[in-house]
């Protein structure tokens, strides 16, 4: 069984309203087995509306459409479903004296206008709505096709959907059930990945694999059915575990960890203390350790130094160093580490000096350019960097790469 979610509203089309319900109706639906096959939003407009639904009546078995239902002329969504079902909108009486009741309770008196909720389109089913005026629709089209008409408000649509959708809508669904798995890596680029693992996956149907790019990581997603959750979560995990086998220590985390948790963890079982020392981050990689729950076992503190005094006087970086080498340098970055290590006294210090931009860059060096370094009581370790984008991915990537240096030497 499949479905297709419609988004109505022109507000929906500007960069000031955001839909939200079609993530919690896919969560909801995926649970029934019932998989989403697309997302559309449309605007108000009555013959746009008529296509979508027409479109949607074409590839999936469920059209739930969310919004559109109001007293107000620009709610168009019965009107337009009606007429593409060459359907009646018929008054009913019942949901007029409901919606007036509501108003009682309020002391108000309804308008008029609100008699347009109360137009059922011939044949349907309405749905209360104890959170709104607008109830719901549900419609059986050819026999087998179903469409949902909820209104667009998410208390109003989850109120509905859980009470007077979902009872039917179970004993409707096919016998399947979605498992998922995601594996995070750091440190390979999304085609480097891709070459990894697309051998294996692109011959695979079920389950499919998905790979997709975030800022300073990269994410496999694994999604596999099957006759109940036990099946599909045996085939999701079976390919999982071979990707992760051919990927190696770049896959941080197969859970719902990020890198930072996964780090924490790490320090807290082998016992270990850190401390930072930030340049071009300007604190946000102390940031990202101590939003950690439970970091303060761990996480002693850091040191912002953005200039070359503070590099000096706070962690003893020698100024000569710095003359020498340039702030941003593998030598200096080592020097951090060490600083800062010795300073606080924790057990590792881990470092991160470069050029955010989006000025600063020079041939040699240009916008993008990272050190990080990482220390201990024997020994520093020191990466060099070239990140590509504006000045906040810049600065994301650079932690993400000096979490990946600390988690890879915790991880031996």
């Amino acid at each position: 069984m499949t479905a297709e979610i419609i988004a109505i509203g022109s507000e929906l089309l500007t960069p000031f309203h955001q839909d939200t319900n079609s993530l919690y109706l896919t969560d909801q639906l995926e649970r029934l087995g019932i998989a989403v096959v697309q997302k559309t939003v449309v605007g108000d407009q009555p013959d746009r509306l008529s296509q979508a639904f027409a479109d949607a009546l074409k590839h999936a078995d469920l059209v739930i459409g969310m919004g559109g239902l109001g007293p107000t002329a620009d709610d168009r969504t019965r009107e337009a479903v009606a007429g593409l079902l060459n359907r009646k909108l018929e008054h009913n009486a019942e949901v007029a004296a409901l919606i007036e009741q509501r108003f009682r309770a309020r002391g108000k008196r309804m308008p008029e206008v609100n008699l347009r909720q109360a137009r059922v389109p011939e044949g349907a089913d309405w749905l209360p709505n104890d959170n709104g005026t607008a109830p719901g629709l549900w419609l059986t089209h050819e026999e087998k096709k179903i469409i949902l008409l909820l209104p667009g408000p998410p208390h109003e649509l989850k109120a509905m959907f859980e009470e007077h959708c979902l009872p039917r809508l179970r004993h409707l669904a096919p016998k399947q059930a979605f498992a998922s798995k995601v594996l995070k890596v750091v440190g390979l680029t999304e085609s480097e990945v891709e070459e990894l693992i697309g051998p294996i996956y692109r011959e695979i149907s079920n389950p499919e694999t998905t790979v997709l790019a975030a800022p300073g990581q990269i994410e496999i997603h694994v999604r596999a059915t099957g006759s109940d959750t036990a099946e599909a979560l045996r085939r999701s995990e079976a390919l999982a575990g071979r990707l992760e086998s051919v990927l190696g220590e770049v896959v941080f985390s197969s859970g719902p960890e990020n890198l930072e948790q996964v780090v924490g963890l790490y320090l807290m079982m082998r016992g270990a203390t850190l401390a930072v020392a930030e340049s071009c981050t300007g604190g946000l990689l102390g940031q990202r350790l101590t939003s950690v729950p439970g970091s303060s076992r761990y996480f002693l503190g850091g040191v912002v130094c953005y200039s070359d005094k503070l590099k000096t006087q706070l962690i003893g970086v020698p100024l000569s160093l710095i003359k020498r080498k340039g702030a941003v340098s593998a030598e200096v970055a080592e020097s951090l580490a060490k600083g800062v290590r010795r300073r606080i006294r924790s057990a590792l210090g881990l470092s991160i000096t470069g050029i955010a931009g989006p000025e600063g860059g020079t041939p040699d060096k240009p916008v993008g350019t990272v050190f990080i370094a990482l220390a201990d009581a024997r020994r520093v370790k020191s990466e060099k960097h070239r990140f590509l984008g504006d000045r906040e991915r810049i600065r994301w990537q650079a932690t993400q790469a000096a979490l990946s240096l600390l988690r890879r030497k915790l991880h031996k």
